[in-house]
């Protein structure tokens, strides 16, 4: 089955907020993209690696544990920044059209952000979304997969003039992100694909995790 590819959806959104930003704007987006890959240049976890445990509450209050996830097949875990980012929106709706696809192959969806619970509960109703949006607050898990950044002083101002304010979404001033990433956990907990990117218009095609979960 033909899945529409995520990066035609973003590059069109990409085209879109150039069309509708102003330059010096757009310049600091991707001043900050420059930045973050000068603190770190090789954010997230290696292919092989075992994947760090998480308990988290989804947006019904449940927890989600990664281990007992693994446990029943595959875990496809997704990092996305939050639900006032239009890329990872486009994101969550793509992984969201090949779910049939992902439990066809006995694994499991997992999207994890920042956000408190109430802005979980958001994304997870406009994207129609049918698998788990987890709540890292404090990005404490976004850390153990070497996720987590500081987002720059001065792009602050900018990001709440465009009414994203990170102490509101997250419920603390730390003004802190997970680069976007995606992982393919097996059964026995292992990293068996892998992609993250400060560059939060490129993610993981969706068809490739597929791809992945087959020959699992």
């Amino acid at each position: 089955m033909e899945y529409q590819k995520l990066q035609s959806d973003l590059e069109a959104a990409k085209a879109d907020m150039e069309k509708m930003l102003p330059s010096e704007v757009l310049d600091i987006f991707d001043k900050t993209i420059q930045d973050i890959r000068t603190l770190n240049a090789t954010y997230g976890l290696s292919l092989g690696t075992k994947a760090p445990e998480f308990s988290l509450l989804d947006f019904t209050g449940q927890t989600i544990t990664l281990s007992e996830a693994t446990a029943k097949g595959p875990v496809v875990l997704i990092f996305y920044r939050g639900s006032w980012c239009p890329f990872c929106n486009l994101e969550l709706q793509a992984y969201q059209r090949i779910m049939d696809g992902i439990t066809s192959a006995h694994a499991q969806l997992i999207a994890i952000s920042p956000q408190t619970p109430e802005y979980s509960t958001i994304v997870q109703q406009k994207n129609e979304l049918s698998f788990p949006v987890l709540s890292d607050l404090h990005n404490q898990i976004a850390e153990k997969y070497n996720l987590k950044f500081k987002l720059p002083e001065y792009a602050h101002e900018l990001y709440k003039s465009l009414d994203i304010s990170l102490d509101t979404f997250h419920g603390n001033s730390a003004w802190e992100l997970p680069v976007p990433a995606t992982y393919v956990i097996d059964k026995e907990g292992i990293i068996r694909a892998g992609y993250a990117d400060a560059d939060y218009k490129k993610r993981m095609e969706p068809s490739e995790v597929l791809h992945v979960l087959r020959s699992l």
